[in-house]
């Protein structure tokens, strides 16, 4: 499709200020990772400790920390510490419209996503 194909959106989807649309990249960008997809798909089912994170995706517990540590401080996830466990739950319930709609656009754009070399190598020129 063209550009001309697409309606005029009926309002501003982005903030106005450069610093505002850096902001949106960067929730964006907290999502690139795929250890980071499957963690947060993870706890979309409820409330998990570590420890069942990583044997959910077999990362080192110490990546799976990292990971978790950055959903929760993007505002993905939220931590719960019960003496030495701590838990993480999905903040926020439209995080599942979220992952469910990126999965949905991604799959009808399959063949150009996996053609695509500018994102993986960050070659995107401004």
């Amino acid at each position: 499709m063209s550009g001309a194909d697409y309606p005029e959106p009926a309002h501003v989807v982005l903030p106005e200020k450069p610093e505002g649309v850096e902001v949106v990249a960067k929730f964006f960008r907290a999502l690139g990772d795929p250890a980071r997809l499957r963690l947060l798909e993870f706890l979309l089912h409820g409330e998990r400790t570590v420890g069942e994170c990583v044997d959910h995706i077999g990362l080192s517990q110490g990546r799976v920390s990292s990971h978790l540590a950055c959903l929760a401080d993007c505002g993905y996830v939220r931590r719960r510490r019960d003496g030495r466990r701590i838990y993480y739950t999905v903040v926020d319930d439209r995080v599942v419209e979220l992952v469910s709609t990126a999965q949905a656009l991604a799959a009808d754009n399959v063949a150009a996503l996996a053609a695509c070399v500018r994102v993986d190598g960050e070659d995107v020129r401004q």
